[in-house]
């Protein structure tokens, strides 16, 4: 029997009977019960309309990420644009993948716990709001807010599940305890001087992933895989939206201003088919396979969950990078043709490393495997310095997705 196979034998996939969406229903809000933690087995888990409608409301930090990376790569600020992009963008992953594991495991969808998600979702309105801000002037303060209060209502779901569970109350109150102290470290950020700031940053953000570590020594959480597996595939999804969304405005505008070259048809067709291809390469192996099975260890499973801030990241600076190539190709900056061509390749070979690192080599038996996603990442660097670099990257990771498919075994 193959992985795919048992997989499949322990954990129930979709399909009708029990979970929040069995069915074409949606449940009505329950009175206040018990956090008591979700049977880890349960048939038909899925997402709730919250957890879409809280991911639906992220899409607009993850909008304005995008945009403050698009700017700063026209701008020839490379190098500051990468970085705030980088710590902004941890913001928002972090912010949203704690609430997600915190969801597979306790999840009662009654009127205190909606009202609580419901405030995350307005922190993350208000991070989104300074992101601008972040990316312009360095003004950590708006961003922050929205942070704290997301990340508050958070340690207290954790709280409030320690006062229910017992028996993981040790896990859930270290949670609270850690999230909570480090909301205080945000806060003190912003009286330290500013030459002092990027290394409080970088202290914190050490801080933060080491919190879900250090709580869970103390017992693990019973955390769904499937439902993390489409919780995952589902902000992916968003990402790789909000890429096509990007580039296909800056593209617009740039037909609009020279009505259309052989370069900016050659950006148009690369940029789609290189979504097409992150999508295909990401959803190749079922996530919930490896959650279900190698992935219960603790450093599988946190290398997993932690890689996959790369993927994210990396399909969403791939739309603005497609954004700041049209905007060279219509003379709107000064970056040299290879400079601006990385901004398209390089995110492009970081999610196809991270993909398969993190998301397909635990699948391959043999090491022969990885050379073809070795060859194209090299392939896609290289791309740079060549005429058409988005669509010299696209035919690349096209020709790796059919590779792919051909060894796939039924």
């Amino acid at each position: 029997m193959s992985m795919d196979e048992r997989a499949d034998a322990v954990d129930p996939g979709p399909g009708p009977g029990g979970g929040h969406l069995a069915g074409n229903t949606v449940p009505a809000v329950r009175r206040r019960q018990a956090m008591t933690g979700r049977d880890p087995w349960e048939a038909h888990r899925s997402a709730t309309p919250l957890e879409l409608f809280l991911d639906l409301c992220f899409v607009v930090a993850v909008a304005q990420a995008s945009e403050g990376l698009h700017e700063a790569l026209t701008h020839g600020h490379h190098a500051s644009g990468v970085l705030r992009f980088a710590l902004v963008f941890f913001t928002v992953w972090w912010a949203w993948m704690n609430f997600t594991w915190f969801a597979s495991a306790y999840d009662p969808d009654d009127a205190p716990y909606r009202l609580t998600v419901l405030v995350q979702i307005t922190g993350s309105l208000v991070l989104a709001a300074g992101v601008g801000r972040a990316f312009e002037h360095g003004d950590l303060l708006v961003i922050t807010l929205g942070y704290v209060v997301l990340r508050t209502a958070l340690a207290a779901l954790w709280l409030r599940a320690g006062l229910s569970d017992p028996g993981r109350r040790r896990t859930t109150v270290r949670f609270a305890a850690g999230v909570t102290s480090c909301q205080l470290g945000w806060i003190g950020l912003l009286f330290l001087p500013e030459q002092l700031r990027l290394p409080g940053v970088a202290v914190m953000i050490v801080a933060e992933v080491l919190v879900p570590a250090w709580a869970q020594s103390a017992g693990m959480t019973p955390w769904h895989p499937h439902h993390i597996a489409e919780r995952y595939g589902l902000f992916t999804l968003i990402v790789l939206g909000e890429s096509v969304a990007a580039a296909t405005v800056a593209v617009r505008g740039a037909f609009d201003r020279h009505h259309g070259t052989v370069a900016l048809y050659a950006l148009a067709g690369g940029g789609l088919l290189t979504a097409f291809a992150m999508w295909w390469l990401y959803f190749t192996k079922p996530a919930h396979t490896l959650l279900s099975m190698t992935h219960r260890a603790h450093h599988r499973r946190f290398t997993w969950a932690y890689g996959h801030y790369l993927i994210f990241a990396s399909a969403t600076a791939e739309g603005a990078g497609l954004a700041a190539y049209a905007d060279h190709l219509t003379h709107r900056t000064g970056t040299s043709s290879a400079g601006a061509a990385m901004a398209v390749t390089v995110p492009a070979a970081v999610f196809l490393t991270t993909v398969w690192a993190v998301h397909l080599r635990p699948h391959q038996r043999r090491t022969a495997e990885c050379v073809p996603f070795a060859v194209a990442a090299a392939g896609v660097l290289l791309a740079s310095w060549s005429p058409a670099p988005a669509l010299v990257a696209s035919l690349l990771l096209s020709g790796l997705v059919a590779v792919v498919t051909v060894r796939r075994p039924e």
